[in-house]
């Protein structure tokens, strides 16, 4: 488990990024989110909690919920 804060999202679009406390970006989309979160979305400065996958296009979050 990932500490972080989202850096950006765009409820519009669903995606945005999450700032870790390892000082990465992590893209995160709206499926990545607990189900609680996903109708209301992410605001930028919001603590939160996440797991991390890594791919071949980059590191992600996902199981995304409010620290």
């Amino acid at each position: 488990m990932i500490k972080g804060t989202v850096k950006e999202y765009k409820n519009t679009k669903g995606f945005g990024f999450i700032l870790g406390e390892d000082d990465q970006d992590y893209f995160v989309h709206v499926s990545g989110l607990r189900p609680q979160l996903q109708q209301r979305g992410l605001r930028e400065g919001q603590p939160v909690l996440f797991d991390a996958e890594f791919g071949v296009k980059g590191d992600k979050a996902v199981n995304v919920r409010l620290a």
